[in-house]
Parts: C-alpha cells; sequence; structure tokens
C-alpha cells in the first residue's frame, strides 16, 4: 500500500485537471454536444492514460537530473521511495490502455495513437536541446482536444486544432513561469529553457505572450465555431484568472508561482468547458 501511495503522490492525479476539461471542450464542440456514455468513457480513459503515461516518462528520463536539483531531490523518485522497474511497468500498462481506448473511439484515433506515444515519450527529451521545450510541452497536452474531436467526428477537421494552440500557449506560458525556479540549476546542467537563455524579467514576458494568444485562439474558436455569449463570459475570466497570476508573480518574487501553476490554472480549462457546455445546451 506504501508503493501505491508513493505512485499516486508521483503522478499527482489533480493535475490531470490541466488537460481534460480541455479534452471535453473538444468532445462537446465537436457535434454542438452530440456525444455518447461511451465516446465520454474512453476519452476520459485515453486522457487520463496518456497523462499518466507522459508524467512517468518524464520522471523517469529526468530523473539523473531531478536528483541532482535540490528543488526536486526530495520527490518520489529522487527520493528512491519507488522502484524504476515499477514506474516502467506503468507506462507500457496505460500507453497499452490508451491504444485500447483509441481502438474504441474510431478507426482515426487508433491511426494516430501511434503519433501521439511518440509526442509524449519525446518531449522529456527536448529541454537537453532547445529552449522551445514548454511549447513542445503545450503541443503534447493540446493533443488532448484535438484528439477528442476527432474521437466524435473521426474525420481530420482542421477546427479543433484552433482549441490545441489555445492549450499549447497556455500549458506554454505557465511552464516558462515555474521554470523560473530553476534558472541557476539548468545553466549548470546544460539544459535548454526560456528562463534560463533569456533569464527571469524576459522569460516572465514570455509567459504573459504566450498567454495573450491563449487568449486569442480562444476567442478565434469562437469565431469559427459561432459560439455565443456563454463562451465569452468563460474566456473573459478565464483572461482575467490569467491576468491575476502575471500580477502575483513578478521578476524577483516567486514565491507564489507554485500557487499560480498548481492551483489558480486549474480553473481555466474548468471556466471554459462550463461555460461552452452552458453556450451549447442553453
Amino acid at each position: 500500500m506504501s508503493k501505491v501511495k508513493d505512485y499516486l503522490d508521483m503522478l499527482d492525479f489533480s493535475n490531470t485537471l490541466f488537460g481534460l476539461p480541455f479534452a471535453y471542450l473538444g468532445a462537446f464542440l465537436a457535434q454542438n454536444g452530440q456525444i455518447t456514455w461511451h465516446q465520454f468513457l474512453w476519452i476520459t480513459v485515453a486522457m487520463v492514460s496518456a497523462r499518466t503515461a507522459a508524467l512517468s516518462l518524464n520522471r523517469l528520463i529526468d530523473l539523473p537530473f531531478d536528483a541532482a536539483n535540490p528543488r526536486t531531490a526530495s520527490w518520489v523518485m529522487p527520493s528512491g521511495r519507488l522502484p524504476t522497474g515499477l514506474v516502467w511497468a506503468g507506462v507500457f500498462f496505460f500507453l497499452a490502455l490508451l491504444f485500447l481506448s483509441a481502438a474504441q473511439l474510431n478507426p482515426l484515433c487508433l491511426k494516430l495513437a501511434p503519433l501521439a506515444v511518440i509526442v509524449l515519450w519525446g518531449y522529456s527529451y527536448t529541454k537537453r536541446f532547445t529552449w522551445w521545450c514548454h511549447l513542445l510541452l503545450g503541443m503534447a497536452i493540446g493533443m488532448g482536444p484535438i484528439g477528442a474531436w476527432f474521437a466524435i467526428t473521426g474525420n481530420f477537421d482542421w477546427q479543433p486544432f484552433l482549441i490545441g494552440a489555445a492549450v499549447a500557449f497556455w500549458i506554454a506560458g505557465f511552464d516558462t513561469m515555474y521554470a523560473c525556479q530553476d534558472i541557476e540549476f539548468d545553466r549548470q546542467a546544460g539544459l535548454y529553457s526560456i528562463p534560463a537563455r533569456f533569464g527571469e524579467d524576459k522569460a516572465l514576458m514570455f509567459s504573459m505572450v504566450f498567454h495573450l494568444l491563449t487568449i486569442i485562439f480562444l476567442i478565434l474558436t469562437g469565431l469559427v465555431l459561432q459560439l455565443g455569449g456563454w463562451y465569452y463570459l468563460g474566456v473573459l475570466i478565464a483572461a482575467l484568472v490569467l491576468v491575476y497570476e502575471h500580477r502575483i508573480v513578478r521578476p524577483g518574487d516567486l514565491t507564489r508561482v507554485n500557487q499560480v501553476s498548481f492551483q489558480f490554472n486549474h480553473y481555466v480549462g474548468l471556466v471554459i468547458l462550463l461555460t461552452a457546455l452552458a453556450d451549447i445546451y442553453l
């Protein structure tokens, strides 16, 4: 039971809320709310499986750096509380579950599943060679609403890429902000990140630009899909949350960056989803 607890601590399951609401958003917007319980179930299983496998891979691949970083040395994997073999077993189990979910949805999802695995696996290596790693993480999570849309329609449509872009810039924005905590370590370890490359001040400016692009792509989604007032109310609330985040995390004061990254950001996707559902059904 202690290993189960450590495994759940490593996964930090509550952070699934980052991508899951936007995946549901893609699904419900695909055919104006026409979604079956079968589709809803397997989209959920696919998203949870993808997120669990990706995070486990990230912990395994980054283990040497996490163990050397004083900020992360006490985490579950670096502190040796969880055998790497068990985590690898979890990776392959959840990847298999991802393929099963794709097969339950439609042939297009099954065909695209290997591409999703490549992105989810490959992201963790990007910090070794490019400071655009934050955007690549965003792209990995931005696949969620795109895949969920395809799961409903069975067609390779272009509209969900607007939602995917909004998610990608949203994730890149707060990941850039979060990475400001590790500027010195990343530089010493030879790792790439926007904060390590440009410094804290410019990194937070990058973060603001990414979040501005998030709002722009959310607005474009509403215009293309002809959504109404409820949806734009959600976009406004999300924008206000992001503005507030950037007011309390400033150069020289990163004391609330964890609160911003892992608490306030939960509300962004959830608010957009709820107001979009109100727009569809009301």
